[in-house]
């Protein structure tokens, strides 16, 4: 969409890749009448279009205006001052840092400084990236705290010996979550974020589907830290203290196996945006240190009211561990089947 003369249009939309085979009208600005005048017919003629030429500053206006109402989503382009209310308009305004005139600048969304449209590319693959990070940041330590309280609630409720102490929670909380969380707040991204059509702007970072995976993944985890807890007295024999270590241990790793839930749907469980994060694999060498140093420090573990487990306490810790992470990567198969989100 372009105020130069046509030849001018087709190039560049050539060396865009815009132009397809038997899809090559330009439509001149000429052609375009007011919005109320416009048939259905015309309408649609306009929306299928890709090239447009000799466009005044009206016509680009009237056209991002027709192109927002049938439902999508606008990005123009432009440096002059005639192109500041086409920018102001768009859903993404971009203006020319190096050549463009302070007023575009001023009314533009963002300003690319070396003036190269393909940064714009870049700048929708870095923001799709981010976005979906703050995302899997925000799920990932809500599920995993709606577990704790789900656990601790039901046995309070139900007048049985708490699972969890507070020290050890708020031990978790301020050490042991905070670091994989980061980790995947640094992510990379998994390298499929433009092959997805734009998220509407007024969808929120957790959808209902998102609140459901949290309560879904919470009660998961609450489960095994129940069952951890309840095998090791009945089935291990152990006292209290030892099957409260057990059921912390039991939470402690199942929320570090928990950040490989976090993973794309679209990936696969060993080659995902999660396993090729190098901070991840840290984070989770930091956290099974710092889980090491509670249980071995004297200091610490009498603080925070820990045993060894023994061997046998380990092994179930581990194997109650992996149900969460199980469950996650077979709940990811179905999303992947059926297209959820």
């Amino acid at each position: 969409l372009t105020g130069d003369q046509a030849a001018t249009a087709k190039n560049s939309a050539d060396a865009g890749g815009l132009i397809e085979e038997g899809k090559e009208e330009i439509m001149p600005g000429s052609d375009i009448r007011s919005p109320g005048e416009l048939s259905a017919v015309e309408r649609d003629k306009l929306l299928n279009t890709s090239i447009f030429a000799r466009c005044t500053p009206e016509q680009k206006l009237n056209l991002i205006n027709l192109y927002q109402e049938s439902g999508v989503i606008v990005a123009m382009t432009g440096d002059g001052i005639n192109d500041a209310p086409a920018l102001k308009k768009a859903d993404i305004g971009v203006a020319m840092g190096e050549r463009g005139t302070q007023v575009a600048q001023e009314a533009a969304h963002m300003v690319l400084l070396d003036d190269a449209l393909s940064t714009i590319v870049t700048a929708i693959e870095y923001g799709r990236v981010i976005f979906d990070n703050i995302r899997k940041f925000v799920l990932y330590l809500l599920s995993g705290n709606v577990g704790e309280i789900l656990a601790v609630g039901v046995t309070a409720a139900a007048n049985l010996p708490l699972p969890l102490l507070p020290l050890q929670i708020l031990y978790l909380n301020m050490i042991n979550d905070v670091f994989p969380a980061l980790a995947i707040g640094i992510g990379p991204g998994h390298g499929h974020e433009l092959k997805r059509p734009p998220r509407d702007p007024d969808t929120p970072i957790l959808t209902n589907y998102h609140w459901s995976m949290i309560g879904g993944y919470g009660i998961v985890i609450a489960i095994t830290i129940l069952l951890a807890f309840f095998l090791a007295i009945r089935w291990l024999g152990m006292s209290t203290e030892q099957a409260v270590t057990i059921s912390f241990l039991t939470l402690s790793i199942s929320r570090l196996f928990h950040v490989f839930n976090m993973r794309d749907r679209t990936t696969t469980l060993f080659s995902n945006e999660i396993v090729n994060n190098p901070w991840v694999w840290g984070s989770l060498v930091l956290c099974f240190g710092l889980l090491l140093i509670a249980i071995n420090l004297p200091f610490l573990a009498e603080v925070l009211t820990l045993v060894h487990p023994g061997v046998n306490g380990w092994v179930l810790v581990f194997g109650a561990s992996l149900i969460p992470l199980i469950i996650g990567q077979i709940w990811k198969l179905f999303e992947k089947k059926l297209d959820l989100e």
